[in-house]
């Protein structure tokens, strides 16, 4: 049986109008089965059935009280979890999902293009990319730098483009262990308009990241 991803779109804040490709590409990107929701009652149920959890540009507050509770017991449980986009955007009155995800998002400067560097090719998510990315997006700032815990796959050159507030540490994409039970936590900054889940390089990076995330690589 192919591996079953949960991929949620809820937003209760900015939405983006390229979910509905996003999710289109995610059905396209591999061997997965997806149920894909907005609704929250979704994570009041087991997760185990799941091989990984997608939050692609969620905004704002998307899950019950139950639900949070359900989504931190299956990470640390061993699940996967990937963050695409503005899902660094998402539970801000949550803190165990900013610890979980790595950061949250700050701002963002006009959607643009730019140059990403690949710091770490030895991944499934960057593998296949080139030393220096160039690709357009809306190069989003966090609150605060992810790399202390997690391992930073892509970063963003900020000499490439106009408006970036981190500096010269600016990481976009990354990767992390969590729990006792060894759960995996992907995301990636990038993803902005319909046009990325187009791009083969995108999509790559996005299956890769899955991959990984799901404990199938």
């Amino acid at each position: 049986m192919a591996p079953n991803l949960l991929v949620y779109t809820r937003t209760t804040a900015f939405r983006h109008d390229s979910i509905p490709a996003a999710v289109a590409a995610v059905r396209t990107l591999g061997d997965f089965e997806v149920d894909h929701t907005e609704e929250p009652e979704a994570f009041e149920r087991p997760l185990d059935e799941y091989a990984a959890v997608v939050f692609l540009s969620t905004s704002g507050e998307v899950l019950t009280p139950t639900g949070r509770e359900r989504l931190a017991a299956y990470v640390e449980a061993g699940g996967g979890f990937v963050g695409i986009h503005a899902a660094a955007c998402t539970e801000y009155d949550w803190p165990y999902y900013g610890e979980l995800l790595g950061t949250w998002f700050a701002q963002h400067p006009a959607y643009q293009p730019g140059k990403a560097t690949v710091e770490d090719r030895d991944h499934p998510a960057t593998e296949h990319l080139p030393a220096v990315w160039d690709f357009t997006d809306e190069w989003y700032d966090f609150r605060t730098n992810p790399r202390g815990t997690a391992r930073v796959l892509i970063s963003a050159d900020e000499s490439s483009y106009e408006g970036g507030g981190m500096g010269d540490d600016h990481p976009l994409a990354w990767c992390r262990e969590h729990g006792e039970g060894n759960g995996r936590v992907f995301y990636t900054a990038l993803g902005h308009a319909d046009e990325a889940y187009e791009d083969p390089d995108f999509r790559a990076h996005l299956r890769g990241g899955i991959t990984w995330a799901a404990h199938l690589d």
